[in-house]
Formats: structure tokens, C-alpha cells, sequence
């Protein structure tokens, strides 16, 4: 845990949760004087129809609106400086995503880029944002990636084949949005990767070094959430009280992350996302056992903490043994709802393992690992979770 320092909490300006909340995004555009929208959407059929949605809700209130459903699963450099083209070319004055992660990772990116000008790509880092964005509105259908209230957006380079971390206070949304009507019609194993993608930004901010007691307690709260409502939520979507569970855990986890930030899980699941174009979530969810067994050798109290908000009995063992019973019960959560295996399964390749884990080198996101790692360590957690 971070000591003997000053501590800057980041959240939206304001966050709506709760069945039936999305209808309210009308009322706080208008508070920003918005007059028209760039409404950000996934590229798929259901990306399209939440988009629709959206309009109408914005009609609803007299503001117009133009899509762009734009946004990659993981979305390029080159999308969005197409959205920051639609964005100037129509006169918009907000930015509304709706979405998973990647589009609002691709709405923030355009926020950048119409307001600080260049290339997204001249972004990358921290803070690296000079003028802000336009006002943004981030509507949340799945409950994992917190990035409808996060100050990070993760974009890929094309021309690198790397996923780039962009982190800056001055892209935290306006607005976030959980109705967890629209997440109940997530398909089960879109719901089991998100899930774990939350869990892991709960367990990375538990475990980091610039960890609080405020981070602490959403964490802690976000796994216990997880752990008790994220295999209900994988059987039954249709239920509308987990899937609003799972958005309270999701976003716990958010505000974990997005002020004690993550770890290396992270940094090497962005090397596989961004070379091989593989989903998120799944790389998280395959990588957390095999990294946190590395980083419970130096911190295993809070290991032992989380085997414990996992419905773990711990009482009688020693912290390591209780670290121990953490990395057991992630990895029968992950099994249990259907997790893939391996990434040999998803396609990575022993022969790229060296370039992957020279480039996690230098993702911003493992700073506050709990523990370095050498190129060979995560090359070697790379084979194991092969």
C-alpha cells in the first residue's frame, strides 16, 4: 500500500445505475448545452440497434445525433481518427458511447484527438492530455471493463500491432451509465470474460503499490460481488438483479483501477490482444492465476484477504497458505464458467513469446506491480498459461 504521499481519486462527475437509468441521459446532455451527438457504437447488428436506441432517447430530449458505428472489438488508431473526422465534419458538441469496452475506449480516443489535435498514437502514456475532451457520456452494456468511468482507453497501433495505453484525469467521462436491462441479453461467455476482466482489475488493485484504503474497500467489495453473482449471471442473464449486481462489482472494481491502477496481468494481455486481436477478458482471465502466483510470493496477506472475500476459510493458515487457497479458487471460478483453458487455445504461438513480453516491458500498466519481473519471468508465465 502507498504510503507517505497525497492521494487524487478519480470518478465521473456522475454515475446512474439501476434498471431503467439509461432514459436519463437526455436530461444530462442537455446540462452540457449539447445540440448534437456523436452517438460511438460497436461495428456488429446489436451495436447498431443499442446506437438506435440511443437516438431515440436523444430525440427524445431535442438533441440530434449522428453514429458512428465505428468501434473495433479492439479498437485502431484508424477508427478513431474516422470518428474525429464524422465528429467535426457534423458540428457535434458531446460524445455518446454505448457499448462495451471498446466503445468507449474508441470515444474517449476521439474526445483526444478533436480536442488535442495530431494522431491518437501521440497519446500514448500518461499523462499526455492537454486540452481534455468534449463532454462524454458513457453508456455500459457489459459488466467487466469499468471503461464507461475509468481515466484509461486502450487503442491499438496498427502499424505496431500493439495495444496502447493512453491514461489521463482529463478523459475521465462526465457520465456513466450501468442499466442493467441492457446488459441482460449478453450472450453467457461474453458474460463469463467481462466478469473475470472485472475480477482482475479487482485483484490487481488490491494488490498494487499505489493501493488506498478507499481503493481497498471497492476492491474487496467488487471480488466478494464477483465471486458471489458472476456464475449466476453466466446461467441466468435473463435475471436483471444479478446482472445489476455484477454492474455495482464491475464498477467497484473501476474505481479500484482507476485510481491504485493494475498490474502485469495487464500488461501482457494487451500484448496479446494487440497481436493477435484476441478478446480482452479472456487473455485476463487466462493470465491472473499464473501472474498473482508470482506477485503472492511478496505481498501474501492480501492474497490471503482475497481467498477470503472468495468465500475461502483461511482461519489457522498462514498467510502463504492463504495466498495459496486465493490462486486455487480464481482458477476454479474461471473454469466453472466455461474460461478457455490456455492461450495455445486461443492461438498464441511460443515462437512470438519473446517479442510479447519485451513489449509488456514497457506497458505503463505494470508500474504498480507489486513485484518486477525480468523479460525471462514473463516469458515464462507466458508458457505456463499456454
Amino acid at each position: 500500500m502507498a504510503e507517505n504521499r497525497t492521494y487524487t481519486y478519480l470518478n465521473p462527475k456522475v454515475a446512474l445505475m439501476g434498471p431503467g437509468c439509461v432514459k436519463e441521459i437526455g436530461r444530462h446532455a442537455k446540462d452540457f448545452g449539447a445540440t448534437k451527438a456523436l452517438i460511438v457504437s460497436g461495428k456488429s447488428r446489436h451495436g447498431e440497434e443499442l446506437a438506435l436506441d440511443i437516438y431515440k432517447i436523444l430525440e427524445k430530449a431535442g438533441i440530434e445525433a449522428v453514429i458512428f458505428p465505428g468501434a473495433d472489438p479492439n479498437p485502431t488508431d484508424t477508427s478513431v481518427m474516422e470518428g474525429a473526422d464524422l465528429y467535426r465534419k457534423e458540428d457535434c458538441n458531446v460524445i455518446v458511447a454505448v457499448g462495451g469496452g471498446s466503445p468507449m475506449d474508441c470515444a474517449k480516443a476521439v474526445g483526444i484527438v478533436v480536442y488535442n489535435g495530431k494522431r491518437i498514437n501521440d497519446y500514448e502514456g500518461v499523462g499526455k492530455v492537454t486540452k481534455g475532451i468534449p463532454p462524454l457520456i458513457t453508456v455500459n452494456t457489459t459488466a467487466g471493463t469499468a471503461s464507461e468511468m475509468t481515466s484509461f482507453t486502450i487503442i491499438t497501433d496498427t502499424d505496431r500491432h500493439i495495444k496502447m495505453a493512453i491514461v489521463d484525469p482529463r478523459i475521465t467521462p462526465d457520465v456513466a451509465v450501468n442499466d442493467p436491462e441492457l446488459m441482460v441479453s449478453m450472450p453467457p461467455a461474453l458474460t463469463a470474460a467481462t466478469g473475470m476482466d472485472a475480477l482482475t482489475h479487482a485483484v490487481e488493485a488490491y494488490v498494487s503499490t499505489m493501493a488506498t484504503p478507499t481503493t481497498d474497500a471497492a476492491a474487496i467489495k467488487s471480488i466478494e460481488l464477483i465471486s458471489k453473482y458472476l456464475r449466476e449471471a453466466v446461467a441466468h442473464g435473463e435475471d436483471v438483479q444479478t446482472r445489476d449486481m455484477m454492474a455495482h462489482a464491475e464498477y467497484l472494481a473501476g474505481i479500484a483501477f482507476n485510481n491504485a491502477s493494475l498490474g502485469y496481468v495487464h500488461s501482457m494481455a494487451h500484448q496479446l490482444g494487440g497481436f493477435y486481436n484476441l478478446p480482452h477478458g479472456v487473455c485476463n482471465a487466462i493470465l491472473l492465476p499464473y501472474v498473482e502466483a508470482y506477485s503472492k510470493q511478496v505481498v501474501p496477506e492480501r492474497f490471503a484477504d482475497i481467498a477470503k472475500a472468495m468465500g475461502e476459510k483461511v482461519e489457522g493458515l498462514s498467510p502463504e497458505e492463504a495466498a495459496d487457497r486465493a490462486i486455487d479458487v480464481i482458477r476454479k471460478l474461471a473454469s466453472d464458467i466455461g474460461i478457455p483453458s490456455g492461450l495455445k487455445e486461443l492461438g498464441a504461438k511460443e515462437e512470438d513469446l519473446e517479442l510479447l513480453a519485451k513489449n509488456a516491458m514497457q506497458d505503463v500498466c505494470r508500474l504498480t506491480s507489486p513485484r518486477e519481473f525480468s523479460k525471462e519471468e514473463i516469458i515464462e508465465i507466458y508458457q505456463k498459461a499456454m
